[in-house]
């Protein structure tokens, strides 16, 4: 693939990428049915069932024969088809056609491999379409340089979703357990359906945006929040370029609310929906510009002038759902219909690849040589 040429469609890279991409998917897949203790999350098997797990391993084997096939009928050659042709033939020799769910016992650790392959499988479903028909950037490659980069961040956030979550719930559960907060809770979910999850949308986004902000003004967090900014290819995969400290103090500072307020099973779980398809939305290299709903929620290109690489528009837009936010405190940035004439950080030049930016951080600071930084951010 060449990392500077957008795919064009009907010329069969497309389909032999698809081909390769779902039969991927199915052979770990069929890792999950066969290690369902330690490579599945209990919460989210309550979300799906067996019976729905299979029918989509069987959907996945055959769409990927079939996208191979399409894709030789297109372009004809074997180049682009011949690779998930070969790793769906193997999925099947591992049981993909024949693979059956069971009861899975209880374990102290899992991974989360089937929430990675689910999520993984519905945003490439929502977000490359959106990106190959509708591109803010006509120019950008989905094979950019640094695609593999931020698909290890993806891929890493989503393994260690057990870890993530108990290390981000602990502050909350520290400095709140001990409140009786059982009045609250039953108050909280005694509210209308909607007026439940605005709360739920409004109170984590509040403090979202000042754990968000601190992590601008503060340049010793700015070294490690930074990373995030670093990517010069704004697309639906570049949100996950996110540092792991990053990821604990935003999260824990999230779940704040969720823990005091104590929202219903049903406000939190479309709550999590939301915020997984929004968060990934907002970075996208997508022109749609929502319209009227721009000035509601957030967009890609609200947030994209957050992550603009010229100084003199640091420091807006850092709200994750709510602009309104941003206007009460005086951050908000939103030009008609303009958007930045590029992303990225002006002032340093980060390593490239997951390890080496997770150390980097603790090593250097990438505005100095050293980690004696000065406090002179204006992001």
């Amino acid at each position: 693939m060449s990392p500077n040429k957008r795919l064009v469609v009907g010329q069969g890279q497309i389909s032999g990428y698809i081909s390769i991409f779902l039969a991927v998917l199915a052979l770990l897949g069929i890792l999950c049915f066969h290690y369902p203790e330690k490579l599945t999350t209990p919460e989210f098997r309550e979300v799906y069932t067996k019976d729905s797990m299979e029918v989509l391993m069987l959907g996945g084997v055959i769409a990927a024969f079939f996208f191979s096939a399409l894709s030789i009928i297109l372009s004809k050659k074997l180049k682009w088809a011949w690779p998930g042709f070969l790793l769906a033939a193997l999925a099947v020799l591992l049981g993909a056609l024949s693979v059956e769910g069971r009861d899975v016992a209880k374990s102290n650790w899992h991974f989360g491999l089937d929430w990675m392959i689910l999520d993984l499988l519905l945003m490439v479903a929502i977000f490359v379409p959106l990106e190959l028909f509708f591109p803010k950037n006509n120019n950008q490659t989905k094979f950019h340089e640094e695609w593999r980069t931020d698909l290890t961040y993806f891929v890493i956030s989503h393994l260690f979703i057990q870890f993530f979550g108990i290390v981000t719930q602990k502050p909350a559960i520290l400095f709140f357990g001990w409140m009786g907060l059982d009045k609250i809770h039953t108050w909280v979910q005694s509210l209308p359906f909607v007026v439940a999850l605005f709360l739920a949308f409004f109170s984590t986004d509040l403090f979202q945006y000042w754990a968000h902000r601190f992590f601008h003004t503060k340049v010793a967090l700015w070294r490690f929040h930074s990373i995030h900014h670093s990517t010069q290819n704004m697309d639906w995969l570049a949100g996950s370029r996110t540092h792991f400290i990053d990821i604990f103090f935003t999260r824990a500072m999230t779940f704040i609310p969720l823990y005091i307020l104590g929202f219903s099973s049903t406000v939190f779980n479309v709550y999590i929906i939301f915020i997984a398809i929004h968060a990934v939305l907002i970075h996208a290299n997508t022109r749609i510009n929502f319209g009227p709903l721009k000035y509601i929620f957030t967009t890609p290109q609200y947030h994209h002038w957050h992550h603009c690489e010229d100084p003199k528009y640091y420091g807006h837009n850092f709200a994750s759902i709510f602009p309104f936010i941003d206007m009460i405190f005086g951050t908000y940035y939103l030009p008609g219909k303009e958007w930045p004439a590029g992303t990225g950080v002006h002032e340093a030049a980060y390593p490239k690849g997951f390890v080496k930016q997770t150390i980097y951080p603790f090593t250097k600071s990438p505005f100095d040589t050293d980690l004696n930084m000065e406090e002179r951010s204006d992001r």
